[in-house]
């Protein structure tokens, strides 16, 4: 009955979705040329509002 009552829940909650539309995520990548080398670097950054995320690397 327990199992029942979660995996209602969780219906329920699917249910209502999200509020608004998917956040699209940018995409940037660099490439820079110095007296040290070459290097790149790639990432991702996401902004909702006041709040901005941004995931990356140097290679």
């Amino acid at each position: 009955m327990k199992r029942l009552f979660v995996l209602g829940s969780l219906m329920v909650l699917a249910g209502c979705g999200v509020d608004g539309d998917p956040i699209r995520p940018s995409y940037n990548g660099t490439v820079s040329a110095g007296t040290d080398g070459v290097s790149a670097g790639v990432g991702t950054k996401v902004i909702r509002g006041n709040v901005s995320v941004h995931v990356g690397t140097s290679l």
